[in-house]
């Protein structure tokens, strides 16, 4: 893997655009020969979906999955705020 800035710029855009992903918010670094994702998603579905994606662009790499499944959480109480 040379050129590891234009790997990462490619892998970032892939996630992007890919309708399986479409992560704009998601780490992706290059340590030698690893791929290392991070960052936040939905489930664990989207979650496995990055690695997919990034495994079909680059099948002889390693990837390290490090994103984190946090799903979305209804808003709490209305905060009531005093009208002057």
């Amino acid at each position: 893997m040379d050129r590891p800035q234009y790997l990462v710029a490619h892998l970032r855009r892939a996630l992007a655009e890919d309708p399986r992903t479409a992560e704009l918010g998601v780490q992706v670094t290059i340590r030698g020969d690893v791929v290392v994702l991070g960052g936040d998603v939905t489930s664990d579905d989207r979650r496995e979906q990055m690695e997919t994606v990034v495994r079909e662009l680059l099948p002889q790499a390693r990837i390290h999955n490090d994103v984190h499944v946090t799903p979305p959480v209804p808003p709490g109480d209305v905060e009531e705020l005093p009208c002057e």
